[in-house]
This record gives C-alpha cells, structure tokens and sequence, in this order.
C-alpha cells in the first residue's frame, strides 16, 4: 500500500463526507450519522438522489468495462470512495486479468478498508493511494508505481468533478498533460439541466455542510474534455451513456440529474 505522507490519519464524524453520504445513498453501512442526515436531507428534495448514485455507478462499470473491450489495461481511479463490488478493478480484471489499477482517494476512512480494493487478480495489479485529487504530482508520482504513464490509461474521475470549483478545469488539464496519447477521461457529475429547482437544493446543503457543490450544464461539464475526442455517445444523461436494460428500465422511473462522457486522448 503506498499513500502520501501528509495525509490525514483522523476520520472527522462531525461533519458529512461526499464518500460517506455516497455510501448511504447506495445503501452501505460504512457512513455516520451526520453523513445518513445529510444524505436524508437530499433525498428529501431530491427523491432520485439515491437513484443517481446508483445510475453513476453503473455508468463506471459500463464505461470501465468498454475501455478493457477496447484494450485499455491501466486504469487510474480518483475519488475512489468506499468500497462497494463490483468495484472498478473487479469490472477491468473480468475482462482483461492482466489489467493494472490505482485508486487514489483522501478520506481515512477509505483507507481503512483498502484492504478491499487490493484484492485483485494475480495477474494484474491492483494499489492505493492515500492523497487528494488537488495534489496532482503525489497521485501521479505513487501511481506510476503500479502504471507506466507512458502507456495509455483510463482516468476516472466518477461523481467528483461538483466537488471541485472551476479550477478543476485547470487541474484535468494537469492529469490529461501527463498520460499517453490514447489515454481516457471518464467523467460523471451533477447537472441542474433535469432538475433545476432540487439541485440548486442540494447544492445549498452541500454548501452548508462545509461542503461547496459545484452543478455543470452539459456545455460546462464538455470543457473538462477540450482537446479530446468524445467517445459515442458524447456527453448524455448518465442513464443515457451506452444504456443497458437495467438502465432501460430505471429510466421508466424517472431522469436523475447526472450527466456523463468518455472522451480519448489523440
């Protein structure tokens, strides 16, 4: 296990985590009270909350699993949060075994149960790293451990990006520079093109948690992908990206506010 020597060790329970009221939405244990009322508190003005996260977790393994159909064998995952299989590693090494994954996240909690993501195939690999998304060098440096940053990789960045402010347009750029041509962006966030009136609700809690939200229309969010060619279907709602029928019939359901797209480096 590697991880960045200024990383926090402390899990702070008084105020909610996005990797923790993630967790509760998708119906785990590994979470506190504060995250479960937040989470409550969203769900109350935005009844598909937990419908998104289950909708963008199923965009990861859809779009994970067609980039190892393509020969992608390198994945970089950041803002890994807490555990929940199939986790990205399991969908990769199902369909190549030999593939190579780097999750990256800076909450302690996830680091208490990174036992859980390494455990991979013996022919792959499979690694951590404790650091924040904002510290570009650190991620890269420990992943190029387990990577060779001058073959292709597959960065995702899943339900991360309306954490971040508009410096994040910079600090994408940052991650895109140092990967290989053929390198992949997957990216999934909240949009308040579908739901306009609860995300601007949503986003107020978040605020008020300590925790600023960041919503993107399409055109927002297809910044973070300049200079990249959009894989098909482009930039969709996350029911909408390559759908398969379980998508299909959450659809019948209802949209949730998320939005999502694949794009390659040339």
């Amino acid at each position: 296990m590697t991880g960045s020597e200024t990383a926090p060790r402390t899990i702070d329970t008084s105020r909610p985590h996005p990797a923790r009221v993630y967790d509760w939405l998708l119906g785990g244990k590994d979470n506190y009270p504060v995250d479960e009322e937040l989470a409550r508190r969203i769900l109350a003005v935005d009844g598909t909350a937990a419908r998104g996260a289950r909708a963008n977790r199923r965009f990861m393994h859809r779009a994970v699993r067609a980039l190892a159909e393509q020969g992608v064998r390198q994945f970089l995952d950041i803002g890994t949060g807490i555990p929940t299989e199939p986790n990205l590693h399991q969908v990769a090494q199902g369909v190549a075994p030999e593939s190579r994954v780097v999750y990256a996240d800076n909450d302690p909690i996830v680091l208490r149960h990174a036992q859980a993501l390494l455990t991979g195939t013996p022919e792959g690999g499979t690694e951590y790293v404790h650091a924040d998304v904002r510290d570009p060098d650190t991620i890269l440096r420990l992943a190029a451990e387990t990577l060779d940053l001058d073959q292709p990789v597959a960065l995702s960045l899943v339900a991360l990006t309306h954490y971040l402010d508009d410096s994040a347009y910079d600090l994408l750029a940052q991650y895109a520079d140092a990967l290989a041509p053929g390198s992949f962006l997957v990216l999934s966030q909240v949009s308040p093109e579908l739901a306009p009136e609860a995300v601007g609700r949503v986003a107020d809690f978040f605020s008020k948690s300590g925790t600023p939200l960041f919503p993107r229309t399409s055109a927002e969010f297809s910044r973070f992908f300049a200079g990249m060619d959009l894989l098909e279907p482009g930039v969709r709602p996350v029911l909408d990206w390559r759908p398969d029928a379980e998508d299909d019939a959450a659809a019948k359901e209802g949209a949730v506010p998320m939005i999502a797209g694949v794009a390659r480096k040339a």
